[in-house]
């Protein structure tokens, strides 16, 4: 996938808007204002920044070089993943899903009823 794409399949999921600038480098992809992606501007190689669960980031950065503690968050619970041959698309979509579904998650019953009404 390349930076569009990333960017497209993101808002392409229900209740997802973008924010210019997080800081003049990167674009921030939210869901009901809660930001669950972050892709960098100024990065000539494509990658995104997702949330993760403590326990499936350390298997991930086992498992894929191309993934790797975001440096920007609690390294902990985010993952930057640079789009690479090793990585699948499938399963880079898979990884901005796991993303979206924890902020999701944790929102409030208000915002997740919001969210489940939309087109």
């Amino acid at each position: 996938m390349n930076y569009e794409e990333l960017r497209e399949y993101c808002l392409g999921m229900k209740g997802v808007t973008e924010c210019l600038p997080f800081d003049e480098f990167s674009l921030v992809l939210k869901v009901q204002g809660k930001m669950f992606a972050l892709l960098p501007l100024d990065n000539p190689e494509t990658q995104i920044a997702l949330k993760c669960d403590p326990e499936r980031a350390i298997a991930l950065r086992e498992e894929f070089s191309a993934i790797v503690p975001a440096y920007h968050f609690n390294k902990k619970h985010w993952n930057s993943v640079k789009v690479d041959p090793q990585i699948p698309k499938d399963f880079m979509c898979e990884l901005i899903r796991h993303s979206y579904d924890l902020v999701v998650a944790g929102l409030p019953k208000k915002l997740k009823e919001e969210l489940k009404n939309m087109p």
